[in-house]
């Protein structure tokens, strides 16, 4: 996904909402970090980053019926899926197993391109702790890369670990030892030593 396709998918949610705003979580969110954080002359990023061709969207107000009226509208298999490659998947807060006020640290996506409409995306921090709560294989090599290139540091995401909402005591220290493992793998296959 792009970014533009990204934007056009922020302002068709808004438009087919009739909100000024979405909360943007999941692989996509990266998109505006990547932006942020490219440099002059803008740095090129893998694509694992880019590869997903679904967003996935909370309404501002997390209405489980406008969560059903983005997928019906702009969901998998729709007109829009079909006539653009992208899509997206209408989901809702609990949706993201993220730290505490992870919604304070997103990134405030506007532009013309998006007429208005906010696409508050979630912080890379955020989204790797959601995508390391989640543990789902597929996730590992864009974890990996946010490590490889510097859009998560070891201890930001250790701290935010033990801020997650509705997981035990037990799962928050596995979460942690899984995300030092994974440091510490990418660390090695760097070559470097261990982040402080």
């Amino acid at each position: 996904m792009t970014e533009e396709q990204l934007e056009h998918l922020i302002r068709a949610s808004g438009a087919i909402l009739g909100d000024n705003a979405v909360l943007v979580i999941g692989s996509q969110s990266i998109i505006p970090w990547l932006r942020e954080r490219a440099g002059k002359p803008p740095r090129s990023w893998p694509g694992v980053f880019t590869l997903s061709t679904e967003a996935d969207i909370i309404p501002i107000d997390n209405d489980e019926k406008k969560a059903d009226l983005i997928d019906g509208t702009l969901g998998e298999d729709s007109y829009f899926h079909g006539s653009f490659g992208v899509y997206a998947q209408g989901v809702s807060l609990e949706t993201a197993k993220a730290p505490e006020g992870w919604q304070s640290r997103c990134y405030k996506m506007m532009s013309s391109n998006t007429s208005g409409i906010i696409g508050y995306c979630m912080h890379p921090a955020d989204l790797f702790i959601a995508k390391s709560v989640a543990n789902r294989p597929k996730d590992g090599p864009f974890l990996d890369a946010m490590i490889a290139h510097g859009l998560v540091k070891k201890g930001s995401v250790l701290h935010l670990s033990t801020k997650v909402q509705g997981i035990s005591v037990d799962e928050t220290k596995a979460l942690r030892a899984q995300i030092v493992g994974r440091f510490a793998r990418m660390e090695k296959s760097m070559g470097k030593g261990p982040e402080i």
